[in-house]
């Protein structure tokens, strides 16, 4: 980087601008505890107020006469959110009228810096360069598209395993020694937190295509398919981006109930380990990774959401429109009423066509008819009642029961693979009913970008086949 590149990430950067502000402290301390550390998501104002009033309280307690901080906690909220500053974020979310506040990617990179500060009193290097020489084979192999050099490989990975399953048939069992388990702890504490980092940004960067989105729509003024065809392509171009398509996976690949389960295992089990100072906040990270991705999730579908409110918007202003011409006919009519405009009307043909009345018919009297209305009384019948005895009942309270005990709060899994472990039992009403579902801690979003087809059994043991979007089913 040049000079004036450097100077001007100085003056206009709001990571810089926070290291360089006077009560940069108190702002690291305070938000970084709560958002960072913590992992909280979007507060509401009140619940961020009060911490800080809690926080003023502790720091001017030592000089009650002349207090660091005499501001009130709303207006330093309200001071770190200004657009010149950009450390924390205010919005109102859907369906709220009170604001809510979270920090922003910036201040991630400013906490992140002065946490690198701290003295280590142990840096590991031996876990990064297997990482390295690791993420390298992947790269290098995962291109090849020789076969035989691909066997080659796999068949050496197979001697190798061969090798220590004999060892471990054996009773000779390699560990990893304490510094090694320090070294790669360290390693993944590290990593687990930088992806709750870039997960800030990676919704900042959505969130500026649904801003881009929005503006584009309020000054738009020419052709309704024009605008939408460069809205769809906007929306296309964030799923078939590099960031878009990592992220994708990543959220599937957390999606899984399996994976989940095998996370939460590793977790426990490297926790209890003697060798490492266990962190306690990375024995449920698994679950924070789920939450901030579905934190940046939601931010993606505001953008699909922004093409339906356009359409509805649409039609409204040319009803509208269409109400508006109707009535200015309708005046224009009643103003003329009594004093009609003279108007001629020429005709440029040869002859006016002659039509004398006597060609036409005369009236011809019609025959009349008798009409039998009256039916004959109808024999009496045996209704058939099966279909209406055969309705079955969907319990909610159970299928409520069944996305609790899969779904941990604060994760989220789809609903297939909610079906897979709990069968529908009563055909396509059960799966209506879990779409019905409607609890205070229990969400269910649909992608319809994404189809997805399930296999069920109806009631009489029929096999069906049904497709629908993708439901993915969140806890709170």
């Amino acid at each position: 980087m040049d000079y004036m590149a450097i100077e001007t990430l100085r003056e206009r950067h709001p990571a810089w601008r926070l290291l360089r502000a006077d009560n940069a402290s108190l702002v690291l301390a305070f938000l970084g505890r709560w958002f960072v550390e913590d992992n909280r998501g979007a507060t509401p104002a009140t619940e961020l107020i009060a911490a800080l009033d809690d926080e003023l309280h502790a720091r001017n307690d030592d000089r009650p006469d002349d207090p660091p901080f005499p501001k009130r906690p709303r207006d330093y909220l309200e001071d770190w959110a200004a657009p010149e500053r950009g450390w924390l974020r205010s919005y109102y979310p859907a369906n709220s009228d009170e604001v809510h506040y979270e920090v922003t990617s910036a201040f991630e990179k400013a906490y992140a810096w002065v946490a690198a500060l701290r003295t280590r009193d142990f840096v590991g290097t031996e876990s990064r360069l297997h990482t390295i020489v690791e993420l390298l084979r992947q790269i290098v192999h995962g291109t090849d598209v020789d076969p035989q050099s691909r066997l080659a490989v796999l068949r050496a990975r197979r001697i190798e395993l061969d090798r220590q399953i004999e060892q471990a048939e054996a009773g000779n069992i390699d560990l990893l020694g304490e510094t090694a388990v320090r070294d790669r702890y360290q390693q993944f504490a590290a990593t687990a937190r930088e992806l709750l980092s870039d997960f800030r940004e990676v919704g900042e960067k959505f969130r500026e295509l649904d801003r881009q989105a929005r503006e584009k729509i309020a000054s738009w003024d020419g052709a309704k398919g024009e605008l939408l065809a460069d809205l769809v392509e906007s929306r296309a171009d964030i799923g078939s981006s590099d960031q878009g398509a990592s992220f994708q996976a990543f959220y599937d690949f957390l999606l899984s109930q399996d994976r989940q389960e095998e996370l939460s295992d590793l977790l426990r089990r490297a926790q209890q380990l003697d060798a490492v100072s266990a962190d306690g906040r990375l024995t449920t990270v698994h679950h924070d990774w789920a939450e901030a991705a579905e934190r940046t999730q939601r931010t993606v579908r505001q953008i699909s959401e922004q093409l339906r409110r356009f359409l509805d918007d649409q039609v409204w202003i040319e009803n509208r429109r269409v109400v508006d011409l109707v009535r200015a006919v309708e005046g224009l009519a009643l103003e003329v009423k009594d004093h009609a405009p003279s108007l001629g009307l020429e005709l440029d043909v040869p002859g006016l066509p002659i039509s004398l009345p006597m060609e036409r018919p005369l009236y011809v009297v019609r025959e009349s008819a008798e009409v039998d209305s009256m039916l004959a009384p109808a024999e009496p019948e045996e209704l058939d009642l099966s279909a209406l005895l055969a309705q079955s009942f969907v319990d909610r309270a159970r299928l409520v029961g069944n996305l609790r005990a899969l779904v941990p709060e604060g994760s989220a899994a789809t609903l297939s693979d909610i079906v897979a472990v709990h069968p529908i039992e009563q055909g396509a009403a059960e799966i209506v009913g879990y779409l019905s579902i409607d609890e205070d801690d229990l969400h269910l979003d649909m992608d319809e970008a994404v189809e997805i087809v399930m296999d069920y059994v109806e009631a009489d043991g029929s096999p069906r086949r049904v497709r629908m979007p993708k439901v993915t089913v969140s806890r709170t």
